[in-house]
């Protein structure tokens, strides 16, 4: 588990596609504390550490991963968020994200609002019953609030305020018009929506 709080942001040093594919992320973790096997989220997405160096670990995303998330579309030198797991007695900061992406939403706006930024995200139609203004969510791996949804099903958007903290210490701070983002629902919202769909057919 993991709770949007990113402690680290990393690069592609390498991908290998011979099998599984490969990513070596480069980042300032500690990685001789970091156990193989350990789980990281890396743009929201939780990946399995399989090796490690002096500066780098390395994780494997199957093609499935590679077709729900934005990780198809790294290169060498991309720059992503990542967050190791919650360990038992941590600060839960932001809300419980489980690493597990529940599809992508796209960039459609992004303008100065005072010194934070505001950017505005274009949502998939089966995920826009989850997305609720003061509600949470996690794009790229970040927790963050919602501030307005327009919309209901296909077209939905949803705005977002980046504070200058948030802009610096995440890849928000470059991410423009056009990008796709990994989008993990509210956890609440989602068993929420269940409940309410076995009580409709019972």
């Amino acid at each position: 588990m993991f709770t949007g709080i990113i402690t680290d942001i990393g690069s592609v040093r390498e991908i290998r596609t011979d099998g599984e594919t490969r990513f070596t992320i480069a980042s300032s973790y500690p990685t001789a504390e970091i156990p193989l096997g350990a789980s990281i989220a890396h743009d929201g997405c939780c990946l399995t550490v399989i090796e490690t160096g002096p500066d780098w670990h390395a994780v494997e995303a199957s093609a499935e991963t590679l077709s729900k998330t934005n990780l198809g579309h790294w290169q060498v030198g991309t720059r992503v968020n990542l967050e190791r797991a919650l360990a038992m007695g941590d600060e839960l900061g932001g809300h419980i994200v489980s690493g597990h992406v529940d599809g992508l939403a796209r960039v459609v706006d992004r303008r100065p609002d005072g010194e934070s930024v505001r950017f505005s995200f274009e949502v998939p139609a089966d995920l826009a019953p989850f997305v609720a203004p003061k509600g949470s969510v996690a794009l790229n791996g970040v927790s963050l609030t919602v501030n307005e949804v327009e919309g209901n099903g296909d077209g939905t958007r949803f705005g977002i305020n980046i504070i200058p903290h948030t802009l610096e210490a995440t890849t928000f701070g470059g991410l423009q018009v056009g990008a796709q983002v990994n989008m993990e629902i509210d956890m609440l919202a989602r068993y929420v929506a269940r409940l309410l769909e076995c009580r409709e057919a019972g």
